[in-house]
């Protein structure tokens, strides 16, 4: 870990989330530098998401202190913050208007909006949005609207918006979610893609699966009723004890390469 905070896109010391006298997160601290890829492991109810969202400034917390970008949570304008991070959910899935062209639901992000309505986009926007629909692989898709894509074109097209404003850091709630495994599959892949370039910004996903992180994670943090269990280095953190700890079974690991698949024994 890098002593230069320059360094640092989120630092969350002693942070906690208490709602209605549970706590959904506790206690915990961690860090993610320029550079690095994280993915965040736990079950249903571990925190994952709350964290996500803490670190996207859409939730504050009860406790402890929040850093992201160089900037305190509680002492600077979120408005401001929020658009130097891509942020993709379901919950933002479900806001996008159903009628929504494609390339309006990426191009909209540079105002963060959804849903366009009279704002005036300049050719260079609309260019950087299809090389961004290019990139995920759904450029066929510009002209067609949103509520007619499938779960996996919508992921995609939902992390092209992310990525509109060339954010400092990619926030990425469960992607893999309700895919096939054709797609599943090609999404890790153009997810490992853009973690490989030196070029992209520090990345945050969160999933359930091993079998969903892409190659080119350098970091694993998992989360276990709100408490990190382990963090650090994929390589050091994602073992069969870890795993067993964190999900409370007793799971076998096995990796291919630069992908990682778990198993109950």
């Amino acid at each position: 870990m890098s002593d230069n905070l320059d360094d640092l896109v989120v630092r969350m010391s002693a942070v906690g989330v208490r709602r209605h006298r549970n706590d959904l997160l506790a206690d915990l601290d961690w860090a993610v530098e320029l550079d690095e890829r994280w993915v965040v492991l736990g079950p249903n109810g571990a925190g994952k998401t709350t964290l996500l969202r803490l670190a996207a400034a859409e939730l504050h917390p009860t406790t402890g202190t929040i850093d992201l970008l160089g900037e305190r949570i509680g002492k600077v304008n979120i408005f401001e913050l929020r658009p130097r991070i891509g942020f993709t959910s379901a919950a933002l899935a479900a806001r996008v208007p159903g009628d929504e062209m494609v390339k309006d639901v990426v191009v909209s992000a540079g105002y963060a909006v959804i849903g366009r309505w009279r704002e005036e986009y300049e050719s260079l926007d609309l260019n950087r949005a299809m090389e961004l629909l290019a990139a995920l692989g759904v450029t066929h898709l510009a002209e067609r609207t949103f509520g007619t894509l499938s779960e996996g074109e919508r992921k995609r097209v939902l992390i092209a918006r992310a990525l509109m404003t060339d954010p400092e850091m990619l926030l990425l709630d469960e992607p893999a979610a309700g895919l096939d495994l054709g797609g599943r599959e090609d999404l890790v892949a153009r997810l490992s893609t853009l973690a490989l370039d030196p070029d992209a910004p520090a990345t945050v996903l969160v999933t359930h699966h091993v079998e969903e992180i892409p190659p080119g994670f350098t970091h694993a943090l998992l989360l276990r009723e709100g408490r990190a269990v382990v963090s650090g280095l994929i390589d050091e953190v994602l073992t069969a004890e870890n795993l067993s700890k964190t999900f409370d079974q007793d799971l076998l690991l096995e990796r291919s390469g630069d992908r990682f698949f778990a198993r109950r024994r």
